[in-house]
């Protein structure tokens, strides 16, 4: 059965894909570290505001102010790059590979019920796996693991290109030849 191998690679896929969940829940502890010292170092220029020293301010209190604005700038980029780096997985590798395993399990299962040309359905089937793999694989290595070869490939988009294609492609297969049997012969 030519579908099998996507069904396969599918559900494996999403338990690789979905397990950035657990990375991103890591990161989070980043986040919080990061959000408290932010609220520190913000906390005591609102202390400083509070007190009077926004106006006429004296050369010793100016430094105290100025290194004050510097951390809390610091601490505010701080949260902003790790708010970023969440992001990068949360809406890059993670939720793609988790739609692209999603379509491998349905493009395979799909591919069970439509009667073309083997080799149709292996070219379907083989553009479902590789533009998972070219795409939200891609992701993976390159936002996840920050290779730069897999930024470098996945700029070129071949792997949604190749998605795309095999859609079309079991769309017309299943205009077709979609029957509501299994076939016993593929």
């Amino acid at each position: 059965m030519i579908g099998k191998k996507n069904v396969v690679f599918g559900f494996l896929y999403l338990v690789f894909t979905a397990s950035l969940g657990i990375v991103m829940v890591n990161m989070y502890e980043d986040f919080g570290a990061a959000m408290q010292q932010k609220q520190s170092s913000v906390g005591r220029l609102q202390q400083l505001q509070e007190n009077g020293f926004e106006e006429e301010l004296e050369p010793l209190a100016a430094k105290q102010i100025a290194k004050l604005n510097t951390s809390g700038i610091l601490a505010l980029n701080k949260v902003r790059n790790t708010e970023m780096e969440i992001d990068l997985i949360k809406g890059g590798a993670h939720a793609h590979g988790n739609l692209e395993a999603l379509l491998n399990i349905a493009a395979g299962l799909a591919l069970t019920f439509i009667a073309v040309a083997k080799w149709f359905k292996q070219l379907i089937s083989w553009l479902f796996i590789l533009g998972a793999v070219l795409h939200s694989g891609m992701l993976y290595l390159g936002r996840v693991f920050d290779l730069a070869w897999a930024n470098s490939l996945l700029e070129t988009g071949i792997g949604p290109v190749m998605i795309l294609a095999g859609l079309v492609l079991a769309g017309i297969a299943a205009f077709i030849g979609f029957r509501g049997e299994v076939s016993k012969d593929n």
